[in-house]
Parts: structure tokens; C-alpha cells; sequence
């Protein structure tokens, strides 16, 4: 049993990319002060970067006020066409078992939520924002933590209960210090990308990926619309590709042209990247948890980064506010580490395996690749082997030490692109419109994200499981009789919900229990709040991709 703090407290968040804003804003919602640090002078709002969020990501931002705006303002699809040469092979669409409120994906430039999330938190005053703080140290012991900060005056520290490092890719010091290997891999193939404001009838809203196009044999290309008529271009190049080179002998202008034809265009930004999958062995290291890219690195096919790093920050900043205002054990804490690390291993598995089918590793691979894209011209079978990027998807606790299975309703495992499992302990809540007392209305997982939700179907004691609720544990919890915000039906049908069930629903919407008795209910309330786990000390960083669907499977 871990030490509970009987107040609140406050957290140190460094970096100040969408992860640290998102975390900061998140604690900041469950009245958790916050100090967020950043080494930059000043935002540098340059390049589409991380643009595709999905879903449930828009979700997670619309709690803190931003989603809604994101959607309206970005390029929503719902199709991802695929093509080998000239010939379509599939069009991906995307299941939603309940009744969003977002659509599958929306492209927006990571400038431009990052513009919309620091006006939130200036409008926020528990966050204290600090640009020009330099983290070079982080010391912790059993009071709390303290980070040395090289500022323009000199140094500084910063103190605090608890510390998120959200520092991107740039948290190769602070992973030494804390003993934390980023083990993984690099690919040797680079990849370009340009922004162009272009008119493009008929690309506006869907994404196309290529391979082995005629103006980029041998490689692929992927297209991303993006708002304000622009596109984000992503060509596979050589490892020795020069992008100065090309700009200077007018060849970056017939690559593009290749694509858009004589259509007037302007290039927006532009960059050159070598992709690397890399995953921390150690994503809680005491008092301090690392989170985004300071945690885990995928390839962008997939859209599996700036994703998951939102649902890093969710998962954290959750069970850091309930440690915090003594709501849970200090053991909830090690469970950040338990379902964040293995959702990133299976980044690391998907992309991965995507990778190897885009720039193959060995001519058994280069052989697989050819036959599959081969085949799949005329053979719809082949398709499924087809490997484009298995778009970004939240990731299912069905292991997880705060899940309560439910032998009636069994993980079936990965489910076929674009599709969720059924509901079930460990999976994210269907998200559905709700009617609340007075005839309010409000959606699901927005009731769900203000602490423990019970719903109870119209067989259950609601007396008696209120008595035991609020005798088991101290956290917020709000239970309603599924029948009663539920009028069209549809929560009820999408979850398959019996009469005599009660579900158990987390703080950030995950289905963590389904039981038909108050001792059940009790002890999936202990589970969330008192965690039996174990603290490892070492992780293997990337399992076989094989190894991990299986266990994800499982």
C-alpha cells in the first residue's frame, strides 16, 4: 500500500508542446495547480507537423474546451483511399459503435492547436507558464521533485509534489538521469515533406496513399489534405537525399508538379525527416512520468504520435489528481507506467510492421511486399495484407491491473482497420448522446470524465450500490440508471447491457468493470483506487511485433 496525500498538490510539467498543454490543462481541470516549462524562448508556430487527430484524441481536448474547435476548423474525412500505381486497391472507412459527436479524423496544423490550447491555459490560473526555462536536472525523493532550470538570468529551480516530462524528442538528458534506456530502432530511408497551398478538386477530404506511383517509383507517397486548400505531401526518399540540392536545380518543383500538374501552388513549409521507433523501458521513474515523444517515437504512418501522447496525458493526469486529493493509492500511479508502456509497445509493433512493408529490411521482405501489391490489383483477399498504416486507435486496457474481466464478454483481439471491439471491461466507453435530470442534454463520455460513473440498469438496487459505492472508496462518483439517460435506446443497445449490470466507467471513459453484485462493484472500486501492482525495474523496450499482437490478443 503506497502513501494517499490528504490535500492537493502541485505538478511541474516540462515541455510545452500539445502533450505538456494538454496535460497541464487536464490537471488543471481536476483543481491540480501546475507549473509548465518550456527550454524555448517562445513558440515556434512553423510547419504542419503532427496534423491527423483522431476521434477520440478530439474527445479528450473537447474537456478542456478546445475539440469542438479543432473540428470546425480542420479538414474532417472519413475515407483513406490506397493505391499501387494507378489502381485503387481499398477505401478505408471507420466504424463508430456508438454516436460521435467527431468524425474520424480531422487534419489541422499542430501550430494551430497549439495556438488553441495556450489560449485556454492563458485563460486558466492555475497553470504558470515559464518560457525560457532550460530543464538540466531532476532530483526527487520521497518529499517531491525538483527540476534545475537554466533560465536567461541564470539558474533556477522549480519544486513540486509530482513531474510530467513532455519534452518531445529532446529528452535524451533527462531519461539518462533518470536511468531510462530508449531503446528501438532508426530507418535508413528519409522521408519529405512539403506543405503546398494548392487548388486540388476532389483530394479535399480524404487521404491517399500511393505506392510505387509513377512519380516516385519504387517509394511511396502520402497525401493529406489540410485546411485553407493545402496539402501535406509525404514522399519516401533515399537516405542521401538533398533537399537543398533538388530546390536548387528546380527538381523539388518537378516533383510536385508530377503530382498537381500545371496547378499554381506555393510551398507552405517544408522538411526532411529520418523516422525512428523508440520506446522508454520506464515511463514512471518514482515521482516523475514521462510522456509523448520523451517517452515514445513511431513512424507518422499511422498517426500514432501526437495520439498517443494525448492519451498519455489523459492517463496521467487523471491519476496524478486522484493521488493528489487522496481520492486513490500511490500505487495508481505505477499503473500509468502498466497501460501507457505496453500501449506503446504496440505503437511501436503496428508501425513497425507498417515500415517494414514500406522499405523492407531483407529480400524476404522486398519479396512479400511485391507479391502482396501484386496480387491485390485483381485479389480483394490480398488486400487485407496491404499494410498503408493502421490509422491511430486508442488503445484497450483489457490487461490492465485496474480492469475487471468479464468472462461474458471476452477481448476478441485486434479487430479488423477502421473497426472498435465490442464493449467490454478495458475498452473506451461508446460515446453517445445522454439526457440528464431536468432534461439537459450531454454526451457520455463527458459525464464520464468528471470521476467514477455507475450505470445501472433498471434491475438494479440503486440504493444499495450508492451505499456501498460511497462506503468503498473517497472519489468522485456519479450513478444514473442507464434507462434514464439513454431515451433512444442506443447507449444500452451499443453496449449490450442486461437489466441486473452495473458498469463501472473510469475518469477518462474506459469501461473498467461490469458487475451484477455489490461485492463485485466494491472490488472493481478497490482495483481503480488501491491497485495491486508490481514496480519493474526493467521492461523489454520492443518485443517482436508478432509476440506483441499475440499478447495484445489475449
Amino acid at each position: 500500500m503506497g502513501r494517499r496525500h490528504t490535500r492537493g498538490g502541485t505538478v511541474t510539467v516540462v515541455g510545452n508542446g500539445p502533450v505538456g498543454q494538454t496535460t497541464a490543462l487536464l490537471l488543471a481541470r481536476w483543481g491540480i495547480p501546475v507549473t509548465l516549462l518550456d527550454a524555448r524562448a517562445e513558440r515556434d508556430p512553423i510547419g504542419s507537423k503532427a496534423i491527423c487527430q483522431q476521434r477520440d484524441v478530439l474527445e479528450v481536448w473537447d474537456a478542456i474546451g478546445v475539440g469542438r474547435q479543432l473540428a470546425d476548423e480542420g479538414v474532417t474525412w472519413g475515407c483513406a483511399r490506397t493505391f499501387h500505381r494507378d489502381h485503387e486497391l481499398f477505401a478505408q472507412t471507420f466504424v463508430d459503435r456508438g454516436i460521435s459527436s467527431f468524425p474520424p479524423f480531422v487534419n489541422i496544423s499542430q501550430a494551430r492547436t497549439e495556438e488553441l490550447l495556450d489560449e485556454r491555459i492563458a485563460a486558466t490560473s492555475s497553470i504558470d507558464v515559464r518560457w525560457g526555462y532550460e530543464a538540466t536536472s531532476v532530483d526527487q525523493d520521497e518529499t517531491g521533485v525538483t527540476i534545475t532550470c537554466r533560465t536567461g538570468s541564470g539558474e533556477e529551480t522549480v519544486t513540486s509534489d509530482y513531474a510530467v516530462v513532455a519534452v518531445g524528442s529532446r529528452g535524451s538528458a533527462i531519461r539518462r538521469q533518470l536511468g531510462v534506456t530508449f531503446d528501438g530502432r532508426s530507418f535508413d530511408d528519409k522521408f519529405l515533406i512539403c506543405d503546398i497551398a494548392a487548388d486540388i478538386p476532389g483530394w479535399a477530404d480524404e487521404r491517399r496513399f500511393y505506392f510505387d506511383p509513377e512519380w516516385n517509383p519504387g517509394r511511396q507517397v502520402l497525401i493529406h489534405p489540410c485546411p485553407d486548400s493545402t496539402f501535406r505531401i509525404d514522399w519516401q526518399v533515399p537516405g542521401e537525399y538533398n533537399l537543398e540540392a533538388e530546390e536548387k536545380s528546380g527538381a523539388l518543383d518537378a516533383r510536385i508538379r508530377k503530382i498537381i500538374g500545371d496547378t499554381d501552388y506555393r510551398i507552405v513549409w517544408k522538411s526532411v525527416y529520418r523516422f525512428h521507433s523508440r520506446v522508454a523501458n520506464r515511463m514512471r521513474v518514482d515521482r516523475v512520468l514521462l510522456a509523448g515523444d520523451a517517452a515514445h517515437i513511431v513512424s507518422p504512418f499511422g498517426a500514432r504520435g501526437l495520439n498517443s501522447g494525448v492519451a498519455d496525458a489523459e492517463n496521467a493526469a487523471w491519476k496524478l489528481a486522484f493521488v493528489l486529493r487522496g481520492w486513490a493509492d500511490e500505487s495508481l500511479l505505477e499503473t500509468y507506467h502498466t497501460e501507457r508502456h505496453a500501449a506503446a509497445v504496440e505503437n511501436i509493433a503496428v508501425t513497425t510492421a507498417t515500415m517494414d512493408f514500406l522499405v523492407p529490411q531483407s529480400e524476404d521482405q522486398h519479396r512479400h511486399r511485391c507479391d502482396v501489391l501484386t496480387a491485390a490489383v485483381t485479389d480483394p483477399q490480398a488486400r487485407a495484407h496491404v499494410d498503408s498504416g493502421r490509422l491511430a486507435e486508442p488503445f484497450w486496457y483489457v490487461g490492465s491491473p485496474l480492469t475487471t474481466t468479464d468472462p461474458e464478454r471476452p477481448f476478441a483481439g485486434r479487430p479488423e482497420r477502421g473497426c472498435t471491439p465490442a464493449a467490454a471491461p478495458g475498452i473506451l466507453v461508446p460515446d453517445t448522446p445522454v439526457t440528464l435530470r431536468g432534461g439537459a442534454g450531454s454526451r457520455l463520455r463527458d459525464i464520464a470524465r468528471h470521476g467514477i460513473l455507475l450505470l445501472a440498469g433498471d434491475g438494479v438496487d440503486v440504493d444499495a450500490i450508492r451505499s456501498a459505492a460511497l462506503a468503498a472508496v473517497h472519489t468522485p462518483i456519479r450513478l444514473v440508471r442507464l434507462s434514464e439517460i439513454d431515451g433512444t435506446g442506443v447507449l444500452t443497445a451499443a453496449l449490450d447491457a442486461k437489466p441486473g449490470e452495473v458498469w463501472v466507467i473510469r475518469p477518462d471513459a474506459y469501461i473498467a468493470a461490469v458487475t451484477d453484485t455489490v461485492d463485485g462493484l466494491v472490488s472493481a472500486l478497490h482495483r481503480i483506487t488501491e491497485p495491486v501492482v508490481t514496480v519493474l525495474t526493467s521492461v523489454p523496450a520492443v518485443p517482436d511485433p508478432d509476440r506483441v499482437g499475440a499478447a495484445v490478443a489475449r
